[in-house]
């Protein structure tokens, strides 16, 4: 199978790229980097009343940010190209009208209000899922109904028409799902596909089977919600003599208070839905492939944390699951913070030095380069070592609710008594271990723990309840700005 595996990623360009499509994306990638294979990305452009504009930018830059390099798709085309449906449109019109000279489809000339007419019909008559099948045709205008030399003159005429799928009646349709095993369908469930459209654009149904054909794609991986799709394309490729490519369905993604993550359930739930937003949040892209790949997939073992070139060796179908997998938020601020933890302060540099930039801090180099190793084990997005670490550039203006709390009656009195004995040391004695022996005597003197002083200490000093160690904070904001920090909050809370 190796060397011979093509896969395709085929969005279409509706909207910004969903989380779930970036998955589906991952999964085709990961399977065919692991077989020696080739990546495709092919745009599904048919509908172009549902076109967004940027849309098609939108799906490159993220397959891009993330690290997926496509070996085929619009920008660098191979030989079974174009690569964007709208620019294949002759080739789909041939394919229908094969299908109709060979007795597999036909010619409708219904109008909107004579469907809708039949569908009032049958609601009406008991049937509450009405469709266009092997039944209700036989009471429609197409050219099954029709007299042959009626159906040339309304084509010479250039009457409006579509080109249907004739779906036999009873008939079981049965194929092999790489993930879920053998499944079958009832045709007499299914109705009469529309292949081409009024405006002589294929639909997805046979511009899809067309193109995996003329494509050489081995192996369809893509959402379960196109598994209800597959006994229509399994019949047109009977239809034209071809082997069907092998079909995976991969598991829904669920939200986490149950259901299927829609957009509105994940708005109300606080989850980014599109790779945009995860760009914009500034995520590190190896946390969302680790988080994604484990979304439905896991090597089975215990193992959490594998790069893009160690998921390509491990990954395979058959340990996809078949149930929904839940989106856990949480789990992917864990591999979030991981991989932050794993980067070295020089790489992470740039980033966090252009996130200052936009708050307005211009930070000195060498002492951001010791802020990053202190922040890292406390921040959960690259943008924290400045939205919570901004009191190492700016004396806090007011105090979080919270960490009020940890101010009482006697923290001015113990802080005070800091100020006393630090404000003897010489600016070269202001470091962490000197820092820390002073609070020891402060805390010995009036016989309390460290939480009394260390509390509010810290409130003083960053006006948070929680963050960095505390003693090498103070030594990087300085004995200056600590004594005035103190001061200030002594004189604001009493």
């Amino acid at each position: 199978m190796d060397g011979n595996v093509r896969v395709r990623f085929a969005p279409s360009p509706t909207g910004l790229l969903h989380i779930g499509g970036l998955r589906t994306a991952l999964y085709n990638y990961l399977f065919a980097k692991g077989h020696d294979g080739t990546f495709v990305l092919r745009i599904e452009d048919t509908d172009q009343s549902r076109y967004v504009e940027g849309a098609e930018k939108d799906i490159k830059e993220s397959l891009k940010w993330i690290g997926m390099e496509v070996d085929e798709g619009p920008e660098n085309p191979g030989d079974v190209g174009p690569y964007r449906q709208s620019e294949r449109k002759d080739i789909y019109k041939d394919y229908a009208e094969q299908l109709v000279e060979q007795g597999n489809a036909y010619y409708a000339f219904d109008t909107p209000e004579e469907l809708d007419q039949m569908r009032e019909r049958l609601k009406k008559s008991g049937n509450p899922a009405p469709k266009y099948d092997a039944i209700t045709r036989m009471s429609m205008k197409n050219s099954l109904t029709l007299p042959e030399e009626e159906v040339e003159r309304k084509l010479d005429e250039g009457e409006d028409y579509v080109i249907r799928l004739k779906v036999p009646r009873r008939e079981t349709v049965r194929f092999e799902d790489e993930i879920r095993g053998f499944v079958s369908f009832e045709s007499k469930g299914l109705d009469d596909q529309v292949l081409v459209k009024s405006d002589g654009m294929p639909t997805y149904h046979l511009a899809n089977v067309v193109d995996d054909h003329l494509m050489k794609i081995s192996h369809v991986i893509r959402g379960e919600e196109w598994l209800s799709s597959t006994p229509k394309h399994m019949l047109m490729y009977e239809y034209f003599g071809w082997e069907p490519p092998k079909v995976a369905h991969l598991p829904l993604i669920m939200s986490p208070s149950g259901g299927k993550l829609s957009k509105r359930k994940a708005e109300s739930e606080g989850i980014p839905i599109n790779t945009k937003d995860y760009i914009e949040q500034k995520y590190e892209p190896e946390a969302l492939v680790n988080f994604l790949a484990y979304l439905g997939w896991s090597p089975g073992d215990d193992t959490e944390i594998h790069s893009m070139d160690e998921l390509i060796d491990l990954f395979s179908l058959d340990r996809v699951s078949k149930g929904g997998a839940v989106f856990d938020y949480p789990k992917l601020t864990w591999y979030n913070e991981h991989y932050l933890r794993e980067k070295p302060a020089e790489e992470l540099f740039p980033r966090v030095n252009e996130i200052a930039n936009e708050h307005g801090i211009d930070p000195d180099k060498e002492y951001m380069m010791e802020i990053i190793p202190l922040m890292k084990d406390r921040v959960s997005k690259v943008e924290e070592f400045i939205t919570m670490g901004h009191f190492f550039f700016e004396d806090p203006e007011e105090y979080e609710e919270q960490a009020l709390d940890k101010w009482s009656d006697d923290s001015a009195e113990l802080l005070s008594d800091y100020v006393d004995k630090i404000e003897q040391l010489d600016t070269d004695e202001f470091e962490a271990t000197t820092l820390k022996d002073k609070i020891k005597e402060v805390i010995e003197a009036h016989d309390v723990g460290f939480g009394p002083l260390m509390m509010p200490l810290r409130v003083a000093v960053s006006g948070m309840g929680h963050g960095p160690d505390l003693t090498p904070t103070l030594e990087l904001i300085g004995k200056e700005a600590t004594i005035r920090r103190i001061n200030t909050a002594i004189e604001k809370l009493g």
